[in-house]
């Protein structure tokens, strides 16, 4: 891989991390200053989201993931569109709610919600466009409603409860993590995370959950929520419960979290590897996974 480094240098990106069955396999890092700063992850923080929802699931703290939302925002109760009383926890992982949320096509990536003074009733108030179900349209107000859920059903916040359960565990070396103006952790994209922490995260996944001999999150959630649900936007990939999946001929099939820049998560269950990079690609979010794409195809990683 020693064409690599001229590669990443040319596209100029941040830092680029291979590990191979947990062991480093290629490190690219475009200054010194690179190696340990703290990256605004973006929409990465949407599988951390997912994580979260998969431990307090498991530990019984949330309901059935077919629960309606309703149960927590009552409100709904009450919209004069009944299908909303039919969203459930799980149409909001798979983004399947039916707002009407034009967050990859008019607003270009930008949620409105974050002008408002109450992001989770904004989410709410927003018309429905489709049933619950119906089809997938990229919507950070469904990670947000999430991480408000999470915080009604542990009476913490997201990241106190993350803390506790995930990144304590994972020995993170620091994060930030951002909130909306009623306390709540932004669900889909508040993180700030040295490349190195989010490797980390993804080695977690390649091992099914475990971190040497604790199961942080159950083999069970992790098969289910990296799984393709959804083809919405076929230059990313299909979606699962707030991972991307990419499935062709031209390379192994893996699962990935994307943000907005180039911030990425990529693991690879078939050849034990995890990838992690992050750079400020400004309009061109699907440089890294072109890349990653491309390495996989044209190297044997072994």
């Amino acid at each position: 891989m020693a064409d690599l480094s001229d590669v990443l240098k040319k596209e100029k990106i941040h830092s680029f991390l291979v590990n191979k069955d947990g062991e480093r396999l290629f490190q690219y890092f475009k200054n010194n200053k690179l190696e340990n700063k703290m990256n605004k992850i973006n929409s990465v923080t949407k599988s951390i989201t997912s994580s979260l929802i998969g431990i307090a699931t498991n530990q019984g703290l949330i309901p059935d993931i077919s629960t309606p939302i309703k149960e927590f925002f009552p409100s709904l109760r009450n919209d004069l569109d009944e299908r909303k009383q039919l969203i459930t926890i799980d149409h909001l992982l798979t983004m399947s709610a039916g707002f009407d949320w034009p967050e990859m096509t008019d607003w270009r990536g930008w949620p409105q919600m974050i002008h408002s003074g109450n992001w989770v009733k904004y989410c709410l108030d927003k018309p429905l466009l489709n049933s619950p179900g119906e089809s997938m349209n990229y919507n950070s107000g469904c990670s947000h409603l999430l991480l408000a859920i999470l915080q009604k059903a542990t009476s913490k916040s997201a990241e106190q409860f993350a803390n506790e359960h995930l990144f304590s565990h994972l020995t993170f070396n620091d994060y930030i993590w951002h909130s909306d103006p009623q306390g709540i952790n932004i669900g889909g994209f508040g993180i700030h995370l040295t490349v190195h922490d989010m490797l980390k995260f993804g080695e977690l996944y390649l091992r099914q959950g475990k971190k040497g001999k604790q199961q942080l999150i159950s083999e069970e959630w992790i098969a289910s929520t990296t799984v393709a649900k959804y083809m919405t936007y076929p230059h990313f990939g299909h979606y699962a419960r707030h991972w991307w999946v990419h499935e062709d001929t031209t390379s192994d099939k893996f699962y990935f979290a994307m943000g907005m820049g180039g911030q990425y998560i990529c693991v690879v269950p078939t050849r034990g590897i995890v990838i992690a990079t992050t750079c400020d690609t400004h309009g061109r979010t699907l440089t890294p996974l072109r890349i990653v794409k491309s390495l996989l195809s044209q190297y044997e990683v072994s």
